[in-house]
């Protein structure tokens, strides 16, 4: 950038500085929506739930369900942000 256009478009610095702090707050809402650890780790306690009847079956594999379609949402969502 020549010297020019930098004083022509200083008064648009604050909403490119705005601009560049939204970019990264999504990004870090989006890692952290879309990390898939959380739900694993949901999973697995779903499970040690169930095997010590603290669970019935039916509730198992409603719960399960719910947290296999969340990782099928995570999967499709990172699959799509590949170049």
């Amino acid at each position: 950038m020549g010297l020019f256009t930098q004083l022509v478009t200083l008064p648009l610095a604050p909403v490119r500085g705005v601009g560049w702090v939204v970019q990264r707050v999504t990004e870090a809402a989006e890692q952290e929506y879309y990390d898939a650890r959380p739900v694993v780790q949901a999973l697995a306690e779903l499970e040690q739930e169930l095997t010590s009847g603290r669970i019935d079956q039916e509730t198992f594999d409603r719960r399960e369900d719910e947290l296999l379609d969340r990782l099928e949402e995570i999967q499709r969502f990172w699959e799509g942000r590949e170049p």
